[in-house]
């Protein structure tokens, strides 16, 4: 579900009334974690976190006029989403949240490639979640995604 929010409080604000403990408990988690650098934008009609041009001014290969994404949050029809550009392009990152998820979460963990469903609000690993966001500085974003994105 796309949203038309042209900013990030105007993209809380209008969050279903039950979604939005779970997903302001998430940017809040994503807020106080995130390492220095990254800033907090709409992108693709969700809030991300993203390395800003003036860090990084080549841009997203995709589309070099946007930032480099890194993290988004977006509130789907059934679930709640977590897109963490770092744990799709490093391997021992993937490995070490899959094997960590368990020991915080009673649920199943549900993922995609960089995606993180949520179905049930009250399952989300705050902790863990905080744990992952620290783990990749702008500097270690960058540096990976150049050697595996950049051509």
């Amino acid at each position: 579900m796309k949203s038309l929010a042209s900013s990030t409080k105007e993209y809380f604000e209008n969050l279903p009334q039950e979604r939005k403990p779970a997903m302001l408990a998430l940017r809040n988690c994503i807020e106080k974690n995130i390492p220095k650098g990254f800033e907090e934008q709409m992108g693709y009609g969700m809030p991300c976190w993203v390395v800003p041009h003036s860090i990084y001014p080549a841009g997203y290969h995709c589309k070099p006029a946007l930032p480099l994404p890194f993290v988004s949050l977006a509130s789907q029809k059934k679930f709640i989403a977590l897109y963490h550009m770092g744990i799709y392009a490093d391997v021992n990152l993937m490995k070490w949240f899959t094997s960590e998820y368990p020991k915080h979460s009673n649920s199943k963990l549900d993922m995609g490639k960089s995606c993180i469903r949520f179905k049930k609000m009250e399952d989300i690993p705050l902790q863990l979640i905080g744990d992952l966001i620290k783990k990749m500085t702008v500097k270690d974003w960058v540096t990976l995604y150049e050697k595996l994105y950049k051509r």
